[in-house]
């Protein structure tokens, strides 16, 4: 009987340590972003992380994504929270903020300077980054448009990485891919973006 146990035992452990090694094959990406990527307004499962990972999948890729979203949050918001994000399986990393800090009229050096540091804190932990760039509302005047917008480009050019450079590309101001509020993308917005993003994504697991 104890030999049977222990021949039980070791089964058990040759398993685990084959799961162990199938879950290393796996590329855990996070998504650190905002509602644009929580998912506001629509279910978990039709969120941008979660149809990413679905699109991901479906080319062959072995990833997980982890949905680290928060509506509302800004860049500012963003640094407060990154550190505890950021667990030892995260791989890679998707950065989307911003676009809240432009909704507030937030000064855009703030937001640049707070995306540096998140920036600096993901490539500290020899992280391969994608950034999603934003793009401020026009009605927020034309010197505040200029300098919003450039950030994403000035720091993907200071730090080497790389850069989507719009997240709402093919989807902003189109109400049929957009939820009523015309902010948030509906499930056919997500997919858009989706398509678009995809081969930047695919780039970032080469750093991998």
């Amino acid at each position: 009987m104890l030999r049977y146990n222990a021949i039980i035992l070791l089964v058990c452990a040759m398993m685990g340590v084959s799961n162990a090694h199938a879950d290393d094959d796996v590329v855990d990406i996070l998504v650190f972003g905002d509602s644009l990527v929580a998912g506001y307004g629509i279910l978990a499962e039709e969120a941008f992380p979660s149809r990413l990972e679905v699109a991901l999948q479906e080319r062959g890729h072995q990833v997980r994504l982890v949905n680290a979203g928060v509506s509302g949050d800004t860049t500012g918001g963003g640094v407060a929270r990154l550190g505890w994000s950021l667990s030892e399986d995260i791989d890679a990393v998707i950065l989307e903020l911003g676009a809240n800090d432009a909704l507030q009229g937030l000064p855009p050096q703030q937001a640049k300077e707070n995306l540096a540091v998140m920036i600096e804190e993901i490539r500290s932990r020899g992280l391969p980054l994608l950034l999603a760039g934003m793009r401020a509302p026009p009605n927020l005047g034309r010197t505040y448009v200029e300098a919003f917008d450039s950030i994403y480009p000035a720091l993907s050019e200071e730090y080497g990485i790389a850069l989507y450079p719009f997240f709402l590309e093919g989807v902003a101001l189109v109400p049929s891919l957009n939820l009523p509020d015309g902010l948030h993308p509906n499930p056919n917005g997500v997919e858009t973006i989706v398509r678009r993003i995809l081969p930047y994504v695919e780039k970032l697991l080469l750093e991998k």
